[in-house]
């Protein structure tokens, strides 16, 4: 049976989720983010920060300080009336060096040619969606049909900070040294993540990334 969104849960103590739906869609995503800025702009005592995902919104809240009924029918009347942010998000233009270690076998496993494979990649319409796993990494959909591929069966390790890598729809670029189970097909100087800097993740949710292909 299909659920009725939005939804309101607890999780934990100390926040709530509201989900507005259960795939990765642009219109629910502009929901999500719409409904975030609404929450930010409401003078609402006790919120902590709001954590925008695919379909959800997590609301973290200091439980001493926050009303959370009342919080919670705030969060579900305005995911009720909101409409998707037709704002439009940042173009962001990410260089890439297409010399990742499974490019071949992407293109192989997808039945196109190395350039095509490239071409592919570069025509993607991508959006970014969400942060989550590990710190600055940008969870971005838009990968055409035609380079879509499941993960690996296993993570592979050593693959570097600004690696280009796909599964399904979807697309990252690496920010830390870790193993991925993902198809890395290139790599990228652009550095999504900068802790010093007084905002360390270069994007936003609702913001569109355009690769640059480079030598």
């Amino acid at each position: 049976m299909t659920a009725a969104f939005p939804i309101v849960r607890p999780v934990g103590a100390s926040a709530i989720l509201v989900e507005l739906g259960d795939g990765i869609d642009e219109a629910i995503s502009g929901r999500v983010i719409a409904l975030d800025r609404a929450l930010l702009a409401e003078p609402l005592a006790g919120l902590v920060e709001t954590v925008p995902a695919y379909a959800a919104l997590m609301i973290v809240f200091d439980p001493l300080v926050a009303d959370v009924e009342a919080l919670s029918s705030l969060a579900l009347r305005l995911a009720r009336d909101i409409r998707a942010d037709e704002r439009p998000g940042r173009e962001h233009v990410v260089p890439v060096c297409y010399d990742g270690p499974d490019l071949d076998a992407v293109a192989q496993r997808t039945g196109l040619s190395r350039e095509q494979a490239i071409g592919a990649h570069l025509s993607g319409d991508y959006r970014v969606y969400m942060y989550g796993f590990a710190p600055g990494y940008a969870y971005l959909g838009g990968v055409p049909q035609a380079l879509q591929l499941p993960r690996k069966p296993a993570a592979e390790r050593g693959h570097p900070v600004g690696s280009i890598i796909i599964a399904g729809a979807q697309c990252l670029i690496t920010t830390l040294p870790m193993p991925t189970g993902w198809w890395v097909i290139g790599n990228t100087p652009l550095r999504v993540l900068d802790p010093a800097a007084e905002q360390p993740f270069r994007f936003d949710p609702g913001d569109r990334i355009r690769f640059e292909q480079i030598e």
